[in-house]
């Protein structure tokens, strides 16, 4: 049986060429799942990756591959009343995460998203005047103007200033999740949550089934429908193998909590940029810290917990 080198090195002669880009393809094209590849696969795997990226992007690329360390379990914590729908977390973790940029359908990609939602509440004045107008519907007396209520495109707000009268803003993104769905429905096992928490993607496996998509209940993922566009001045030559590395057409991609950032220590972007410190992040297994003790003192509460997830992310109010 042929080798997966000799393959490449046949590839190499019937193309007639020695370009380096070729060869590192077919090197990824069988190289084996990345958990399963002994440490210096995964070297291997890495190294090719930042000569690729570094030709490609025109700058030294880096690609980390610092794994899990023992006794840390991430977590993070949001406070929903602090938050003033700047939408800043948004911007700084495309720019972070490599994300797509591009302006045609499918060739713009943000993790996370910030719903804006209406006040409203419930008066006597109100009592014969129906549902609330514009809903298409005026049946009944009813005692409440909206309240709550998530409309089409309201994640896509541009307001003039932040934050707006009679809103309220509710940011969501992956919520890594200790028993997550998506993990369970994928066929070729290409996700799966590390041992530190964040659920990861090998994009090398990943064949764009979806099913992941359909079984998460956050709306956590995206998919690159077309050729994903980075402007080389624009990416972020920083990176991790299981997190902000560049993708391809045709994988799925979503939150893993910065890797390249907080397996050296740092937070990730956007609790760095959250200008009123709304958002918090930690390690769930030290009592100390600061999510730890949010926990422990504020009125928490998870997104869909009757689901069984069990997210690892927070939300919280004073």
């Amino acid at each position: 049986m042929l080798s997966a080198s000799s393959l490449m090195g046949a590839a190499a002669l019937m193309t007639m060429s020695d370009d380096a880009k070729a060869a590192t393809e077919w090197a990824e094209h069988f190289q084996g799942n990345y958990r399963l590849m002994t440490p210096e696969e995964k070297a291997e795997a890495r190294t090719r990756l930042e000569r690729r990226y570094s030709a490609e992007y025109g700058k030294k690329v880096t690609v980390d591959g610092t794994e899990a360390q023992p006794g840390v379990l991430m977590g993070y914590a949001l406070n929903v009343r602090k938050c003033i729908g700047c939408r800043r977390c948004v911007k700084a973790c495309v720019e972070e995460n490599n994300q797509s940029r591009g302006k045609n359908p499918g060739e713009r990609i943000e993790w996370i998203q910030v719903l804006r939602m209406e006040r409203g509440e419930f008066a006597t004045d109100k009592m014969n005047h129906g549902y609330p107008e514009g809903l298409g519907i005026q049946v009944g007396g009813n005692a409440y103007t909206p309240a709550g209520q998530v409309l089409e495109g309201q994640y896509r707000y541009e307001p003039e200033a932040v934050p707006e009268k009679d809103a309220t803003y509710m940011p969501i993104a992956c919520m890594q999740c200790e028993k997550p769905p998506c993990v369970k429905v994928c066929p070729v096992r290409t996700t799966y949550r590390e041992a530190d928490g964040p659920v990861v993607i090998d994009y090398n496996w990943c064949i764009g089934c979806r099913m992941c998509m359909s079984a998460c209940p956050y709306w956590a993922r995206r998919i690159n429908l077309t050729n994903p566009v980075l402007p080389k001045e624009e990416m972020n030559p920083v990176t991790h193998y299981l997190g902000n590395r560049p993708r391809m057409r045709g994988v799925v991609e979503k939150c893993h909590w910065c890797l390249q950032r907080t397996r050296k220590g740092r937070y990730p972007a956007c609790v760095e940029v959250c200008p009123v410190g709304a958002r918090k992040f930690g390690n769930l297994l030290d009592p100390e810290s600061e999510v730890s003790l949010i926990l422990a003192r504020k009125n928490v509460f998870r997104l869909k917990a009757e689901l069984n997830t069990f997210p690892k992310f927070f939300y919280f109010y004073d």
